[in-house]
């Protein structure tokens, strides 16, 4: 009997909590998905007493350590680390990416000190520095391949642009237009740009806003020609198509240079690789001769040199194959 009734009230409540979430499941959807866009937009128009123009005030998200993220906030790297996460897409905090450094460290570090235990001081320490570089390196790739997919879907954006100015629509309409049409990462970067000028920020400083976040000379020559014609006028769908045309010609050209020096790119990998891949080989077959470099003092000072060395010849090499279109 009490079995029964347990499964009757357990059939009840689930078929409660099925209407519950239809009914207002959806809604609360929508309430996150406008408290997002208010969070990474602005707070509420402000307007100065000198009878200037209103423009929105940015707001910075709060993270784990709300008192880090203000300290940081007045300093130029605080400021730097928060534009690296902004383009790299992250959706954390400079505080919060202090922990994940912070938490890195200290977990590579006790695992290097762990495996070497004839020097777990000077393991763990090097070990702990190389582990808080993750989280940098992490984010300088995220941003890198963001970059480069936005480049790629850039000058889908300038036809669409150019072919709504054409249908008759205004530019703010036709920003909305590819912010609802293009995917990430150009579609979230123009709902962005659409979103502050509807929250009152003036066109201008919402497409230099956007050159920020998108450190792209493309984007730069978007943003200059679109502010230039609405000085002076002009025909802007056939300014946006011939740099729609000058962006495609310039990427196509960076691939073919990229295939032309993918040997140089080849070889600085090879040669960065090879010494670590050495050292480990001789440290399983002769582990003895391989402690003295990390046990003598000349030994230590000589990883040192190599390391320093390696990393100079690595840009060096990087240097030489990187060409700018």
């Amino acid at each position: 009997m009490a079995i029964a009734l347990l499964a009757f009230l357990f059939g009840v409540g689930a078929v409660l909590a099925g209407y519950a979430a239809v009914m207002h499941l959806p809604e609360a959807i929508e309430h996150r998905k406008l408290d997002r866009r208010l969070k990474d937009l602005a707070a509420p128009v402000a307007v100065d007493t000198s009878g200037a123009e209103a423009t929105v005030v940015m707001r910075q998200a709060e993270g784990p350590l709300p008192s880090v993220d203000r300290l940081l906030a007045r300093t130029g790297t605080g400021l730097g680390l928060s534009r690296l996460i902004q383009q790299a897409g992250g959706r954390t905090t400079p505080s919060g990416f202090v922990i994940m450094t912070l938490g890195c460290a200290v977990l590579v570090g006790a695992l290097g000190a762990v495996f070497a235990p004839r020097a777990p001081l000077a393991i763990g320490t090097m070990a702990a520095v190389a582990g808080g570089m993750i989280p940098l390196i992490f984010f300088l790739h995220w941003r890198s391949s963001r970059m480069k997919q936005f480049e790629e879907q850039f000058p889908e954006a300038l036809d669409l642009l150019s072919r709504a100015l054409r249908a008759g629509h205004a530019l703010q309409t036709a920003l909305g237009m590819v912010a609802e049409e293009l995917k990430a990462p150009v579609g979230p970067e123009f709902k962005t740009t659409f979103d502050q000028q509807n929250f009152g920020l003036p066109l201008r400083d919402a497409l230099n806003q956007l050159a920020e976040r998108v450190p792209l000379l493309d984007v730069r020559f978007f943003v200059t020609a679109v502010l230039i014609q609405r000085d002076t006028g002009g025909n802007l769908s056939e300014i946006l198509d011939n740099l729609a045309h000058v962006v495609r010609e310039r990427f196509k050209i960076r691939r073919q240079v990229r295939v032309h020096t993918a040997h140089g790119r080849f070889t600085a990998y090879v040669l960065l690789s090879l010494p670590p891949a050495l050292a480990i080989v001789l440290s399983i077959i002769n582990p003895d001769h391989m402690g003295l470099l990390f046990h003598e003092h000349l030994g230590r000072t000589m990883l040192v040199i190599a390391l320093i060395m390696q990393t100079i010849g690595f840009l060096w090499i990087r240097q030489v194959i990187k060409i700018e279109v």
